[in-house]
């Protein structure tokens, strides 16, 4: 990471150290059921994606929060760069046998490992077998990283449904989280009584 790059993200993990529960907005977004982010990395339960292309699109559904990403394979350009979306403005494009997204204007409440807004994220999936998908992303953001990096992630072929993820806006423990900070500031300033 750059110097620029460590000194946002420890102030980030200060800040919501120092302010949790003081403020929904300082859960994480996946915490709140807003949003999981692009490149998925994680692996275990909900982790399934399905991958479907249509006449001038191809559509990219995670199982996790259930985001589909809709995708022009049409060579437009991407939207304006004061546009911003939670996962990004995707475009497509096929190289040979790999299908490339190229993904920018991401929101400034997006977080990819300290990437925000000026994250570039190019994606590549290229079967290599029968039931194995390589899936290989490239993030870039100057404000973040010394140089763009590159990883790789096998996805095995399962003949399996995805599942709605019930994950919902306003997860229900947080509303009693906060609830509970608050009877704590008042115990702290010697107002015992929880109304």
């Amino acid at each position: 990471m750059t110097a620029e790059g460590q000194q946002r993200r420890a102030a980030e993990i200060e800040h919501r150290k120092v302010h949790a529960f003081e403020d929904p907005e300082v859960f994480p977004l996946g915490e709140r059921c807003v949003n999981f982010g692009v490149p998925r990395v994680q692996a275990g339960y909900n982790s399934y994606i399905q991958i479907v292309q249509s006449p001038g699109y191809v559509t990219i559904m995670s199982e996790m929060a259930h985001d589909a990403r809709v995708i022009p394979l049409d060579g437009r350009p991407h939207l304006d760069p004061r546009v911003r979306v939670w996962n990004g403005d995707s475009r497509a494009h096929w190289d040979g046998d790999a299908l490339v997204v190229d993904t920018t204007n991401f929101s400034p409440k997006s977080d990819f490992m300290g990437s925000h807004e000026n994250l570039r994220l190019t994606e590549k999936f290229t079967r290599v077998g029968p039931e194995i998908l390589n899936y290989e992303f490239t993030v870039d953001d100057p404000t973040t990283w010394t140089a763009p990096w590159t990883a790789m992630i096998p996805l095995k072929l399962k003949n399996e449904l995805i599942y709605e993820y019930a994950c919902h806006e306003g997860n229900t423990a947080i509303p009693n989280m906060l609830r509970g900070h608050r009877f704590e500031e008042r115990a702290a300033a010697g107002k015992t009584d929880p109304r």
